[in-house]
């Protein structure tokens, strides 16, 4: 199974962008990246279309949510531009999943976000009127997206086992929120290091500040795939 590390290109242009990827376009094997809502926007898809050009796995991350018509409409669209993984949200219900699936072509992977890492239990029991803990939560929400034909979830990283539990091996597990070692944690409420993730059973990790914020962005992405490999 893939085991992908995407670094997330939290910029807020492109000229910021292109000035971090520098690092790594000597690297033969250059590292998958996520483009957020931020930077797709100020730049739109012609930016992916030169990333892509350049080579680099691209997952664009725009958590789509709206009727089933729609987001079919927009993963048809989003496709044409080659990018290898998307997310939506497992919120918006089965009919709008299999419409994304539907619409995704045979090279994209879609991802289904469960809860956001930033959402402690408190507030998601606040915002979503919900008595059910947060575990039970991202299950439910996994196993409806398993069932809708998604490849994957996005979750936080303690929560990858009892997606795996619940859904299948092959079903990808992919865990933003990660750190390492003495970093700070800024906005995410439910993290973890890349090493305490693989015990979790995550497939994948997005990885941010860690790697964006280093003054060696090369040796901190190595150390990310050391601790997630080893």
């Amino acid at each position: 199974m893939e085991r992908p590390v995407f670094i997330a290109l939290d910029f807020p242009d492109a000229k910021t962008t292109r000035l971090f990827l520098d690092n790594f376009r000597k690297m033969a094997d250059k590292p998958a990246i996520k483009i957020g809502m931020e930077l797709f926007f100020a730049e739109g898809p012609e930016f992916v279309r030169e990333l892509h050009r350049q080579g680099f796995i691209i997952f664009l991350d725009l958590k789509l949510y709206d009727i089933p018509t729609t987001v079919g409409h927009a993963v048809a669209s989003i496709a044409k531009l080659n990018v290898q993984y998307l997310t939506v949200h497992a919120a918006g219900g089965k009919k709008m999943l299999r419409q994304a699936v539907a619409n995704k072509g045979q090279e994209m992977k879609l991802l289904a976000v469960t809860q956001l890492t930033s959402f402690s239990e408190t507030d998601m029991q606040a915002t979503q009127l919900t008595s059910s803990s947060m575990t039970e939560n991202v299950i439910h929400l996994a196993e409806l997206a398993y069932q809708s034909g998604i490849d994957g979830t996005i979750s936080a990283p303690s929560e990858a086992s009892f997606i795996q539990q619940k859904t299948a091996d092959s079903f990808l597990r992919v865990t933003p929120g990660i750190r390492l070692t003495g970093d700070s944690t800024d906005d995410q409420a439910r993290i973890t290091t890349p090493s305490k993730a693989r015990e979790f059973g995550a497939t994948g990790l997005v990885v941010g500040r860690s790697i964006t914020k280093s003054n060696n962005p090369v040796a901190a992405y190595q150390r990310v795939l050391s601790e997630w490999s080893n």
